[in-house]
């Protein structure tokens, strides 16, 4: 069922969002070289904490997932596309990470994500985050009033297919309010005029993931959660929780 949240509602789930845009930009600042992956998931707790609120990540435990996920947020390291466990690693110069994090505050959640280089970034990594960062502002751009799930879908799939880009396609956005996730999916890749009409009201969680070596394939880590390329090329991972509103998307998610 898709719950239509009214302004208040809406207002609460930005204050949620707000704590999660704080996260990730506290998060970039702090991710240098040599700094670990486990460092930067205190980082963000202490965000958390400070703002009064908690993480959905923490002990979620889905269907696919062997054991509850033991952090507040996911970092995923070069050929890691989603769902990495911040533990010891030491950030390199020119490592690609993706940080995915939600919040839970008052009873609403917020979740988005960013992918970033560590130190100096190669021409082939900015294309990638610059393709990857265009398709979530294309997906928002197409969450308008009276268009479909499958015109988001399509507007972030066109972007990364274009760029020679695999497109993993198990995963992708969904609906968010009271929950993490809630109905509907949004994939990342779909026909547009598909799928359910949306409303002013609805809120969604946006997120392309693109795979730099053009394959859709993935495998799990033995860690039971991280998603890596099976071509060992790099992946990047961006989103935003948006509403739908009669005035346009509405961005909760940043800062």
């Amino acid at each position: 069922m898709v719950e239509l949240k009214n302004a208040a509602e809406l207002d609460a789930m930005r204050e949620a969002g707000r704590v999660v845009g704080t996260i990730l930009e506290a998060v970039q600042r702090a991710a240098t070289v040599d700094v670990s992956l486990r460092e930067l998931d205190e980082v963000a707790r202490t965000v958390l904490s400070e703002a009064g609120a908690t993480s959905p990540f923490l002990n979620y435990r889905p269907s696919f997932a062997g054991s509850p996920f033991p952090a507040v947020m996911c970092v995923s390291v070069n050929d890691a596309i989603v769902h990495g466990i911040p533990g010891g690693y030491r950030l390199r110069d020119g490592d690609l990470v993706g940080v995915d994090c939600g919040a839970t505050l008052d009873g609403w959640s917020g979740d988005a994500a960013v992918s970033f280089i560590v130190g100096t970034p190669g021409p082939a990594d900015t294309r990638l985050l610059d393709t990857t960062r265009r398709a979530l502002a294309a997906g928002i751009a197409a969450a308008v009033v009276g268009a479909r799930i499958g015109d988001i879908s399509h507007a972030v799939g066109t972007i990364g297919r274009a760029a020679g880009y695999g497109i993993p396609q198990d995963f992708g956005g969904h609906g968010i309010g009271r929950r993490m996730h809630e109905d509907p999916d949004v994939p990342n890749e779909g026909r547009p005029g598909r799928g359910l009409r949306l409303r002013h009201g609805m809120t969604l969680a946006i997120e392309p993931m693109f795979i730099a070596g053009g394959r859709d394939e993935y495998r799990a880590a033995a860690d039971g959660w991280t998603l890596l390329t099976t071509d060992g090329s790099r992946a990047a991972h961006v989103e935003h929780t948006i509403a739908v509103t009669d005035g346009g998307p509405r961005i909760l998610t940043r800062p």
